[in-house]
């Protein structure tokens, strides 16, 4: 007989309120008070909201203004980015610990292919309690976690029971999990879509689901066939890890626009030096370049360069980062809401340097090694670069 393969076990990973949790937890007298991490300007957003703001009605991607009038004895800090993107990387080495198949959403959650790691971390409930545990116990925060057959389930369980919260659902028991659940639970049902499901008479997954795909097309073209599997949880993505996308990238969004190009070009360098060290890190090297710009009533561009060969050097990447940044720049600088910068067209081959740049490559990797080396001890804001003219 061919044996009958064991569905996929998926856990979906996030960390509570990890801004304000972060906040909480390096300032005691914040504990047990509401907080809200971002920008205090008139056009400041909540960038996250600890769970004693929440119960307020304060959310993250909210106004700050508004937040305030919710909740006008809240804690206001601005974002310490740094201090972030160093707990991130304890979150992730924890993860990564229990399977290579962990896939990042954003600097607090993951998704983590568990499959096959019953034999080594027992069970996918006792790999996530382990899971937790650790992340409580070596960094004194708190993740939600859920477990199901694939990514989209996962999701919607770690999003069941928060904060701290595990929830499972069993491949026997997906429709009696999600049949009840709003359609704004779904995955791609925003305002617009989830207003023409409303005048169709759908509010639940359950009243999707006698809908025939070819139906659900005519009404919203191709996301009707995307609707017509997730309302009844059918997802065959697979858990996608740095070494299998096709692309790596930083991205910043500003809580205002930002009107001097130094501090843009500032924050690229970083983001440049961030996607250099992943690449390292996943032993890749990319030939393609690309800068992304957001400015104005969310009009973006991106600009693009092709090296002559792959490359995972922080300078080569900065350099033309920064040179691809200029050319737009010199054209009519505008200020600048989103700054971005990604590396694609992998390979693992080697870069080819003839005697004269030997020596440079050489140098330029001993200082790439020694900086992750700071890095991955002390955390990324450890050490900078200086700045390149």
């Amino acid at each position: 007989m061919i044996p009958v393969p064991s569905p996929r076990a998926i856990l979906h990973v996030d960390m509570d309120a990890f801004f304000a949790a972060i906040e909480q937890l390096d300032e005691p007298k914040h504990r047990g008070r509401p907080v809200l991490v971002g920008g205090a300007g008139p056009r400041g957003v909540v960038a996250a909201a600890s769970y004693e703001a929440r119960t307020f009605g304060c959310h993250s991607a909210q106004p700050m203004a508004m937040a305030r009038r919710l909740c006008p004895q809240a804690v206001v800090l601005p974002p310490r980015r740094q201090r972030y993107h160093e707990v991130s990387r304890q979150v992730f080495a924890i993860l990564e610990s229990f399977t290579p198949l962990v896939e990042p959403l954003s600097i607090d959650e993951a998704f983590l292919d568990v499959t096959g790691s019953a034999r080594i971390h027992g069970t996918p409930r006792e790999t996530a309690m382990r899971i937790k545990c650790r992340i409580r116990d070596e960094l004194g925060l708190t993740a939600s976690v859920g477990i199901a057959p694939n990514k989209f389930l996962a999701k919607l369980a770690s999003d069941l029971d928060k904060p701290d919260g595990l929830t499972v659902i069993e491949p026997d028991s997906i429709q009696p999990a999600i049949t009840k659940l709003p359609i704004t639970k779904m995955w791609g049902v925003g305002p617009a879509t989830e207003q023409k499901l409303l005048s169709l008479g759908v509010r639940t997954f359950g009243d999707l689901q006698p809908w025939p795909c070819n139906v659900l097309e005519s009404h919203f073209g191709s996301l009707g066939g995307k609707l017509h599997r997730l309302c009844r949880g059918e997802d065959d993505r697979p858990v996608i890890t740095d070494q299998t996308i096709k692309s790596i990238s930083q991205e910043q969004t500003f809580d205002e626009d930002r009107v001097d190009p130094d501090e843009v070009r500032n924050v690229l360098r970083g983001q440049a030096e961030k996607v250099a060290m992943r690449l390292r890190k996943g032993d890749l090297r990319g030939r393609t370049i690309t800068v992304k710009i957001r400015f104005g009533n969310f009009q973006t561009v991106t600009r693009s360069a092709t090296l002559h060969a792959p490359t995972d050097r922080t300078d080569l990447i900065c350099a033309q980062a920064r040179d691809l940044f200029n050319a737009w720049a010199e054209t009519g600088f505008q200020p600048v809401r989103l700054i971005g910068v990604g590396v694609s067209q992998f390979t693992k081959e080697a870069e080819q340097f003839d005697l004269f740049t030997q020596r440079t490559d050489d140098r330029s990797r001993r200082l790439d090694a020694t900086t992750d080396a700071i890095r991955n001890k002390f955390g990324s804001g450890a050490v900078q670069r200086g700045v390149q003219p």
